[in-house]
């Protein structure tokens, strides 16, 4: 992997972190009203995963999603105002952070459901094997999803049609507040795939250069008509289940103990695609520090954008219903 690409691949990590944490405050000091999943601590998957497609093809998310919808392409400014709930929102205020969507880079729509969108991922996965376009879509979902009946039934149906879909699970060891040793015998989801007929792989999902190379492999053979795939991603959320709530903070019903996050945040998947870029490929520090500013920049003008915006109004509360 060259040069340039190690470093978009930072960038896109860093633009998701720092647009994550800006949020704490106003969410804290109530500004912000709807639920928010801050994905901080998992952005290698986003970025690795993203970075092997094409821009036409596909991805569904979940309730932590804004890395998703970022790495895609989808615009920083739209998404604050989403979260901030206005009408120049991506989804015209009505969604908030649960309900991102930029058809016109791909992202096709996230939602809170758990595993909802998996079966949607299929759909799009059949519609790209009919008109035979090339395009895969990908599904991302928690581990939590991996106990839900929808979730094996579209791999499994994706698998019988061989459709062009990657099943991308961010197994971040725990469902809201269950840790995953509660709830599988196993604690290695990627096993679970192989008997659907799935080509399956696990990774370290703090590794952003994994998670890149495995999903280039898989993502290219479900292009060629080989069939669907399954890729586990095992990574770990630095802050509370929804919120920034977490143990550390002393607040919420985060269980997890301090000492569990603190080893994990020695994983942060930044700062070890940092230090690999300037140890190992001689990268520039102040090339690195410059990506950082130019985001830390841009978070600042979306932050204003969004708290400038005004609020749907009133009167339009039935545009955009179907029924």
């Amino acid at each position: 992997m060259d040069n340039n690409k190690l470093i978009a691949l930072y960038r896109t990590m860093v633009r998701i972190r720092l647009s994550e944490e800006a949020l704490v405050e106003p969410i804290m000091n109530g500004e912000i009203r709807c639920p928010v999943h801050l994905y901080s601590g998992q952005e290698a998957i986003a970025a690795g995963v993203c970075a092997a497609l094409r821009p036409r093809d596909y991805v569904f998310g979940t309730h932590r999603s804004h890395g998703h919808y970022l790495a895609k392409g989808g615009e920083l400014k739209a998404m604050y105002a989403e979260i901030f709930c206005r009408r120049d929102g991506c989804a015209r205020g009505r969604g908030g952070s649960m309900h991102l969507v930029a058809p016109e880079v791909g992202m096709l729509g996230a939602a809170p459901i758990v595993g909802g969108t998996v079966a949607l991922a299929v759909g799009s996965g059949m519609a790209a094997s009919i008109r035979k376009d090339e395009l895969v879509a990908v599904a991302f979902f928690g581990d939590g999803a991996m106990g839900e009946g929808v979730v094996l039934e579209a791999m499994n149906l994706a698998a019988v049609h061989r459709w062009p879909v990657l099943f991308v699970c961010e197994n971040n060891l725990y469902s809201t507040h269950m840790p995953i040793r509660e709830c599988r015998v196993k604690e290695d989801i990627a096993e679970m795939a192989p008997p659907l007929g799935l080509e399956a792989r696990a990774v370290d999902g703090n590794d952003v250069i994994a998670v890149n190379e495995a999903a280039e492999v898989l993502v290219k053979r479900a292009r060629a008509g080989e069939g669907p795939a399954f890729l586990e991603c095992k990574t770990y959320r630095m802050r509370g289940h929804v919120g920034p709530d977490d143990n550390i903070q002393g607040t919420h019903t985060d269980i997890r103990t301090p000492e569990e996050i603190v080893k994990w945040q020695a994983r942060d998947p930044i700062v070890l695609h940092r230090k690999y870029l300037i140890e190992k490929k001689g990268v520039d520090v102040n090339i690195l520090d410059s990506i950082v500013r130019d985001a830390e920049r841009e978070v600042l003008e979306a932050l204003l954008f969004a708290r400038t915006c005004s609020f749907p109004d009133e009167k339009g509360m039935r545009d955009y219903v179907f029924a």
